[in-house]
């Protein structure tokens, strides 16, 4: 069964919901392409209520300011609201969309440097990086859960905090709201590798399945046919004649390799040496470049909201024009019970991903609609590929426990089991000096 796009979603005049929508987020950088995204599909949530909430009240202002203005230059039926008061913005919430980053992109410089100074890449939802994401995403996700169930027991969250299935795995062990974490990748993964294959994506229909940012295809098909052919023969000329984008060369050989297509953070993995060399020789790091952009990206957003017509401008808007796009048609999915098809990260159940546990949190396509999700039987994932997957699967399911109620033991059992830490002693010292820098933003009991 083909995965749904935007595109192909039914036209928004069949179906109508009136909702209450809270953003948890609303006042991030990503927050004026989110409220963009919505505004586009606004249609189908003629007379609904998106409810704002934020911690910093300016940014939160600025994103109140540009939705109102999109929302009036398209003629649209949305109530626009924003609060930092946190409860009172869940309140009687129908959907609640969570993205967010606990410590802002401080805490993301420190998740990429320290794992370096170790010799482990620093990330922020794979290695030390994103077991520190974790543990601050879900220490805050555990009073929003309770603060749901207090103010609004008949919500759904569609949660988009990293790392997705860490935070997502905890949640579902621990809370009877129902919770649907998203991530593009599988929408985006296999498609990029078709680019590095000089291959049309257009043309590629491939699920990718597993766990969220490291999944693998048990289909891949050009059409009509299995794809993996033609990445043998790229894989082959890129051998022999290397491209200027090394990292693009590695996953088409890792393909041709392992017989399926990869998630791009599987580099981390399969190329540990070359992506820590690499990244030790940039003078700085993702989240420091982010860091010094975020300044212009408020400067357009409060340009544009001052405009009669919003419109954003990608070189100056954080992930782009358009962000959590898949958040938006999955909303519309569950509230007009549309029926389409969109990747999800959800419970394994019935053994939707052969040889996985059935309370796993794992990544698989769905039928979404009014009922919630019914994710779709698949195939095993390759033997090839297997062994590293049910790894991190176990380190998930460590990691959501130990973030969720567990002591500074737990912790470090969870990251020892980390693929790329692999080491009891590595793994302490990782941990005390990542914890130390992070204490703001952890429960006692991980610190002790």
């Amino acid at each position: 069964m083909r995965l749904a796009t935007s595109r192909t979603v039914p036209a928004g005049a069949l179906l109508m919901a009136r909702i209450k929508l809270t953003y948890i987020g609303g006042g991030s950088t990503r927050a004026p392409g989110t409220v963009a995204s919505l505004i586009i599909r606004g249609a189908v949530f003629s007379g609904s209520e998106i409810a704002l909430v934020d911690l910093d009240p300016d940014h939160l202002a600025i994103v109140e300011r540009l939705a109102r203005r999109m929302a009036v230059a398209r003629d649209l039926d949305l109530r626009i609201t924003s609060t930092t008061n946190r409860l009172e913005g869940l309140r009687d919430a129908d959907i609640v969309l969570a993205s967010f980053r606990p410590g802002g992109f401080e805490a993301r410089v420190l998740d990429e440097q320290i794992p370096l100074l170790h010799g482990v890449i620093g990330q922020e939802t794979q290695g030390p990086g994103g077991f520190f994401m974790a543990l601050r995403s879900i220490a805050v996700l555990r009073e929003i859960m309770a603060d749901i169930e207090r103010v609004a027991p008949r919500a759904t969250l569609i949660n988009y905090t990293n790392p997705v299935n860490i935070v997502s795995e905890a949640i579902t062990h621990h809370s009877a709201i129902p919770t649907i974490s998203l991530c593009e990748g599988p929408l985006t993964f296999p498609a990029d590798i078709a680019r590095y294959a000089g291959l049309d994506p257009a043309r590629l229909d491939a699920t990718l399945v597993g766990l969220n940012h490291t999944g693998w295809t048990v289909r891949q098909e050009y059409d009509g046919e299995d794809v993996i052919g033609r990445i043998r023969e790229a894989a082959e000329q890129r051998a022999a004649y290397p491209s200027d984008d090394p990292i693009a060369d590695r996953m088409l050989g890792l393909a041709a390799t392992m017989g399926a297509l990869p998630s791009g953070y599987l580099d981390y993995y399969y190329f540990a040496r070359e992506a820590v060399a690499a990244a030790r020789a940039k003078p700085t790091t993702r989240a420091q470049d982010i860091v010094a952009e975020v300044p212009d990206y408020w400067r357009h957003y409060e340009e544009q909201a001052r405009a009669d017509e919003p419109t954003l401008d990608p070189a100056r808007s954080r992930g782009g024009i358009h962000e959590l796009e898949l958040a938006i048609d999955v909303i519309d999915a569950l509230v007009n019970d549309r029926g389409t098809v969109w990747p999800v990260n959800v419970p394994n159940r019935a053994g939707a991903l052969p040889g996985f546990p059935e309370d796993l949190v794992v990544e698989v396509p769905a039928v979404v609609g009014r009922a919630g999700v019914m994710p779709i039987a698949q195939p095993a994932l390759p033997a090839t590929v297997r062994g590293l997957i049910e790894g991190l699967g176990a380190y998930q399911a460590l990691t959501a426990e130990a973030a969720w109620s567990g002591t500074r033991r737990d912790a470090v059992a969870a990251l020892t089991s980390n693929p790329l830490v692999g080491s009891l002693s590595l793994a302490e010292d990782l941990y005390d000096e990542m914890a130390a820098a992070h204490r703001a933003h952890l429960p006692d009991r991980l610190l002790a």
